[in-house]
């Protein structure tokens, strides 16, 4: 029985995430977000980093722009998810819908996730055409890839919940934007200010940025690995409990 309930909610979920990326598909943010993606990444690694100056084949410099691009790209594609919702009206019929709380964030979420990773694809040939210059390790790229898409999925999450306390877009993009600024950024404090040992480990573990660390180096850590799935996990089901308390308001 709980299997078929189950497959009935993945199901659910997964044609409104359906619905979704057709919305993401015919909006413009979209395209312009994939190329400001491109192109920020690109630049950090040829001109910031000096690429071809280095005597080393490695990505670690292209994929350690990310966690910065992500301030911006993240909040683009999750603002309007749950705040255009509650602008235009239409998050009343869509909790009116034979849709349960997980399926309506499981949606939003897949969508959004669906939408990185086609931005991620989207930066493969990079590394392939840089491939013939070196021997680069597949192994460490594919690392650095999967935690990515692992900040990403936490990214999003974290996103999806303050696009659903947000009454419009600009609302949610901003609160998006400045709290992936101090939550990917909040590690720094500890590299320009001494603090207790206690202190700088717990900055370090709310940090996204620092957990990606080690992926970025093509390691892939389990405790990075479950801190990223926690986080989205926790996000997620607090997200369930805002549309919870806005079904039943």
């Amino acid at each position: 029985m709980k299997l078929i309930s189950s497959g009935v909610t993945t199901r659910r979920a997964l044609a409104l995430a359906r619905k979704e990326l057709y919305s993401h598909s015919n909006s413009p943010a979209f395209y312009g977000i994939a190329v400001f993606f491109l192109l920020f990444t690109s630049i950090w690694l040829f001109y910031i980093q000096r690429y071809f100056t280095q005597d080393a084949a490695s990505l670690r410099g292209y994929f350690a722009a990310f966690p910065l691009a992500f301030i911006l790209v993240i909040p683009v594609i999750t603002m309007k998810s749950w705040a255009e919702e509650r602008k235009l009206g239409s998050v009343e019929l869509l909790l009116t819908m034979p849709f349960s709380e997980w399926e309506l964030v499981l949606g939003k979420y897949l969508s959004s996730l669906g939408v990185l990773l086609f931005i991620l694809i989207l930066t493969i040939p990079l590394p392939l055409s840089l491939l013939p210059l070196g021997h680069f390790d597949g192994g460490v790229i594919v690392a650095e890839y999967v935690g990515a898409l692992l900040l990403g999925s936490a990214a999003i999450s974290l996103g999806l919940l303050l696009s659903s306390l947000s009454k419009n877009q600009a609302g949610a993009f901003l609160g998006s934007a400045v709290v992936l600024m101090a939550v990917m950024l909040v590690q720094q404090i500890t590299f320009s200010v001494e603090l207790p040992a206690a202190l700088a480990g717990a900055i370090n573990f709310i940090s996204l940025a620092f957990h990606f660390e080690s992926f970025a180096k093509g390691l892939i850590d389990s405790r990075d690995l479950v801190f990223f799935i926690l986080a989205t996990v926790v996000f997620l089901f607090l997200n369930t409990r805002v549309i919870l308390y806005r079904k039943w308001r």
